[in-house]
């Protein structure tokens, strides 16, 4: 069996042949800076894997024995890899259905205090968002500041923000006169056939904020330092979920089109 998977822009396309290990959520705060929400994957060994398009993939070093792959081009979270002969790469990029299932959640005592745990896992507690947040990307390239706490925050199932973040996103709309950009060095903008832009970080990949053709503006919620005080609150273009996961956490959800 071969799964083919790429970026939103299609800068960087990969092909996995054979098994895969299941995926899995990753709740780390690396993860969810990285992405915008959480991190969804799922791995094989690197000798399965081959690199179809690389002109825009980029690696950054997160850690002292990780790295992490994405798109220069649009900002899509693709790969980690710790060791050499294993690699992983985000259930969201793949092409159609994963023929996978989420069958695990990691690093769970670093969740964010705006969504729900899987039932039986413990939710770590979480200090008061405080009046004014402070966020940015992995690397520290690109820092802003904003009135807190978020309120409400809307989880996107579209077949692009799956593509970008690697799972769904999680965002909160912003009068966008209200980020104050603190450090923008690596700051960098893809814009969507649509005529929407997202802003990313050129320097490590984070998914950071989003721009509608219409003006409205939303910043991701996993780019926040420490507690939001939002809450999710409805699921959105779910007609365009992944095969891979779930949704029962009872919020409201709005099917629409696919993105």
């Amino acid at each position: 069996m071969i799964r083919r998977g790429q970026c939103q822009c299609g800068d960087v396309a990969y092909e996995v042949t054979g098994d895969i290990e299941p995926a899995a959520l990753c709740h780390c705060s690396q993860c969810r800076r990285w992405s915008g929400h959480l991190w969804a994957f799922c791995a094989a060994p690197a000798a399965q894997v081959r690199l179809v398009e690389q002109l825009g993939l980029r690696w950054f070093q997160s850690s002292a024995s990780a790295r992490r792959g994405y798109c220069a081009g649009c900002g899509s979270s693709l790969f980690w890899q710790s060791n050499p002969d294993r690699i992983c790469f985000s259930a969201g990029s793949l092409n159609g259905a994963t023929g996978t299932r989420v069958t695990r959640d990691i690093f769970t005592g670093d969740a964010g205090d705006y969504y729900a745990l899987p039932p039986g896992t413990e939710k770590p507690g979480s200090a008061a968002a405080c009046e004014i947040l402070q966020g940015g990307c992995l690397c520290g390239g690109v820092r802003f500041t904003m009135p807190g706490p978020v309120g409400a925050i809307t989880a996107c199932h579209c077949s692009q923000c799956r593509r970008l973040s690697g799972h769904f996103a999680a965002s909160f709309d912003l009068v966008e006169a209200l980020l104050h950009l603190t450090r923008r060095e690596t700051l960098a903008v893809y814009r969507t056939d649509g005529g929407s832009e997202r802003g990313f970080c050129s320097g490590c990949g984070s998914s950071l904020w989003f721009r509608a053709k219409d003006g409205g503006f939303s910043v991701e919620a996993g780019t926040i330092d420490g507690a939001t005080g939002g809450q999710m609150n409805c699921h959105i273009h779910v007609a365009g979920k992944g095969d891979y996961y779930d949704l029962n956490d009872g919020l409201p959800q709005v099917f629409g089109g696919t993105d």
